[in-house]
């Protein structure tokens, strides 16, 4: 609000007895309060940089350490061995033992901090069977002791180990154990010839170049694949990359859109506070702290479009100079929603009123401006161009920066989407659309991620990949559900708990001025992004009949038995398997992303075929689960293959393997969707309140993509994707060939279960 009112803030003119200066009280004490609040994020943000560049140790601490050692020299003793003058009553040695005590300090924070990092860099428990600790691990639990009592969000960021660089043989033995069931002999000899090549000849060179970026960088990856898999893209980032995430399946908890809005949007900005604070308690692995610094770029975070490359930028949080505004996006028109008014946050009421106002504002939009979205939902190189052009100077520029600058987008959708019950399947479909493209322009698709609010009060999200992986936005995500429904409420009306203040300014219109030519561009943008959203074929369901109790009773993984479902879904859907990518992360280590889980593996190849498949299927699960915890501890194949052809893109030098392991098409591509924040759900007493979990579009033209959130103790939901364009596809079909996997695969662990073959007519490996 300080903003809007700077213009009139102060305003004169010039009489014949001189200037007449006139100010505005009221705004005055805007730009006061929102720079007293500046301040105070300020001043939290350098007190807990101290609390957290001291952790494990504690500033008072420091305290302890003084008296500690004042209390030795009392005693006649002297623990700075002659570094502290022997006079005890004199101001000059107080003032040495206080110097003394805070070096002491220091050194001891140093060396606890180097024993936490040593003692994260331990992996070797994630291989252990429950029950079968190693003494090792046993005395690796020490980790606790030196972990604090009340972590910050950041407090282990520097204690974090960094990514290790894995020897190149371990990485092509990998490698090709993992095309082994995927190629003919003929095939994998020369495949194998040509890593052997490799091993033995250029790999060495691009390894030593690797080896030393991962000493100088934090992590030798993430920079370079957030730029080359990201950033460098120069294709449309709407379905490609972007990804969403769902409302609650069964409950809508207001059927009030403006109601909804409020209590969304204030518990975006609950969390945003939360944050900014470091008061989210970091996120685990067992015991075992998850890097954050992805956290920092949720809010106030927008991809700039290049002609080249692109960059993620005006991340106001880290500058502490948080937009108090949100961009909105309704029925054709951008609104300025400003979030604060005297110097605190709008209520749940407050903010659906505000909203309410949106939604009545019989304005039209402004020539160019309906469909002004869609320079981001096409091809970036046009999106660059016209930024350059177009939105570089005057009001177009002001309002653009209104929307990159904002805390995140919102759309006020005028559709209803969730589950209908007159067509239960098909409305599921079409919400799943409906967040991962919409119309093509009513979402802007740069922003960290958008807000779409339905008509009938259902919400969803779309994320931009390149700034972090879903885990992070599904963490952001199921706090707003909870506090939403748990925490803020409505009443018996449906309406926002609170009251209105009438003076609330109305939301901002931001104006623009498009010529013709822009106009053309964007209905080209648009056009692009229609052709490709079209060409998406969506499927959503969710799987009743049984979930990870069941399969957790018979002492397998539930993600391994899920993964070995989609391999023989997909086998009965194609007639053969194919290279199967499985997100896993790497935030063990310091400013880790995702590494990749070969998940069709010889074992998995050989269970559908042979006799004994109960065993060899149990035997399948446990190759997954020691690949997927080989991707966690930094020893996977892909992220490492990838940084060597970086490297030698850098040197000039061409690798037939490096060439041909990097255009491997991934015909299935999946991914499990975390359930994070357990404990703000109640799934015993209220089970209806279970999110539906997100998903994204195929990876590959002829191929699926598979999303998946296991869900209570006795639902999976599914989100099927793929291209119509494709003949040999169809989502509705491969979701019941998954459906049918899995309880197939049940079935062989019942006790009147005889083995048969899982595929089908008995074959071996030989046979194909």
């Amino acid at each position: 609000m300080a903003e809007a009112h700077q213009a009139v803030a102060f305003q004169f003119t010039i009489t014949p007895e001189g200037i007449d200066l006139q100010l505005s009280h009221q705004a005055l004490r805007q730009v006061y309060l929102s720079g007293v609040r500046s301040w105070k994020k300020r001043l939290s943000r350098l007190k807990n940089n101290f609390i957290t560049g001291v952790y494990p140790a504690s500033p008072s601490s420091w305290l302890f350490v003084v008296i500690a050692i004042l209390a030795t020299m009392y005693t006649r003793s002297d623990p700075s061995m002659g570094l502290i003058c022997p006079s005890f009553y004199t101001c000059q040695t107080v003032v040495s033992a206080v110097l003394f005590s805070t070096l002491l300090w220091l050194s001891l924070i140093f060396t606890m901090r180097l024993c936490l990092k040593q003692l994260l860099s331990y992996h070797r428990w994630m291989f252990e069977q429950h029950g079968k600790l190693s003494n090792t691990t046993k005395i690796w639990a020490l980790v606790r002791i030196f972990s604090g009592r009340k972590p910050l969000l950041y407090s282990y960021q520097g204690s974090l180990p960094n990514l290790p660089v894995p020897a190149i043989k371990d990485t092509v033995k990998r490698y090709l154990e993992s095309v082994l069931p995927l190629m003919s002999a003929s095939e994998f000899e020369r495949m194998k010839s040509l890593a052997r090549d490799f091993e033995s000849g250029l790999g060495n060179r691009l390894q030593w170049y690797l080896k030393l970026k991962a000493l100088w960088a934090a992590n030798y990856v993430s920079d370079w694949w957030e730029e080359y898999i990201y950033l460098r893209s120069r294709g449309p980032i709407m379905v490609n990359s972007n990804y969403y995430g769902m409302d609650f399946l069964y409950v809508t908890p207001t059927p009030i859109q403006a109601a909804r809005a409020g209590n969304t949007l204030h518990a975006l900005l609950l969390y945003r506070r939360k944050l900014n604070r470091e008061e989210i308690k970091p996120v685990s692995c067992t015991i075992i702290p998850l890097c954050a610094a992805q956290c920092e770029r949720i809010f106030n975070t927008t991809r700039i479009p290049g002609e080249e490359t692109e960059i993620t930028g005006i991340n106001n949080s880290l500058s502490l100079l948080n937009s108090d505004y949100l961009a909105i996006y309704h029925r054709g028109r951008y609104f300025r929603l400003w979030m604060y008014n005297a110097g605190r946050l709008l209520s749940p009421r407050e903010i659906e009123y505000q909203i309410q106002r949106i939604l009545d504002d019989p304005s039209p939009p402004s020539a160019g401006e309906e469909k002004l979205g869609a320079l981001t939902a096409g091809d970036r190189v046009p999106w660059a161009q016209a930024r350059k052009q177009f939105f570089n100077s005057g009001i177009n520029k002001r309002s653009l920066d209104c929307i990159e600058k904002a805390a995140f987008f919102v759309t006020l959708d005028d559709d209803e989407q969730g589950m209908m019950g007159n067509d239960p399947d098909g409305s599921l479909d079409r919400y799943a659309k409906s967040l991962l493209h919409g119309k093509c322009y009513d979402r802007w698709f740069d922003k960290s991620f958008s807000v779409v609010i339905y008509k009938n009060g259902k919400t969803g999200l779309n994320a931009e990949h390149s700034w972090a992986d879903a885990p992070v936005v599904a963490h952001l995500w199921e706090y707003v559900l909870a506090t939403d429904s748990f925490q803020l409420g409505y009443n018996e009306e449906g309406h926002c708990k609170g009251d209105i203040n009438p003076n609330l300014p109305k939301p901002q219109r931001l104006s623009w001025d498009i010529p013709q030519e822009c106009q053309e561009q964007i209905s080209e943008s648009l056009e692009v992004a229609k052709a490709l959203a079209d060409d998406v074929d969506f499927h959503v369901f969710p799987f009743r009949d049984f979930g990870k109790w069941q399969i957790k009773k018979f002492r397998l993984s539930p993600d391994a038995f899920i993964q070995m479902a989609l391999q023989l879904a997909y086998y009965r859907d194609k007639g053969m398997f194919c290279l199967t990518y499985e997100a896993s992360m790497t935030r063990l280590f310091r400013e880790g992303r995702t590494e990749t889980v070969r998940s069709c593996t010889s074992e998995s190849f050989l269970c559908y075929f042979e006799d004994h498949c109960r065993r060899l299927f149990r035997q399948a699960c446990d190759k997954h689960q020691h690949l997927y915890r080989l991707a966690m501890t930094g020893a996977g194949i892909d992220r490492h293959l990838f940084c060597l052809y970086v490297v030698s893109k850098y040197l000039g030098v061409e690798s037939p393997f490096l060439k041909e392991v990097l255009s491997e098409p991934w015909r299935l591509s999946t991914s499990q969707t975390p359930f994070q924040n357990v404990e703000l759900f109640d799934l015993v007493n209220h089970p209806e309140y279970i999110s539906c979990g997100g998903g994204f579009g195929p990876v590959a033209d002829d191929g699926y993509g598979v999303a998946y959130i296991i869900l209570g103790e006795n639902m999976i939901n599914f989100h099927v994707s793929c291209k119509h364009s494709c003949a040999q596809t169809d989502s509705h079909k491969f979701g019941a060939q998954i459906r049918r996997a899995l309880l197939d695969l049940l079935a062989l662990f019942c006790p009147d279960q005889n083995e048969p073959t899982i595929a089908g007519n008995p074959q071996t490996k030989k046979d194909l």
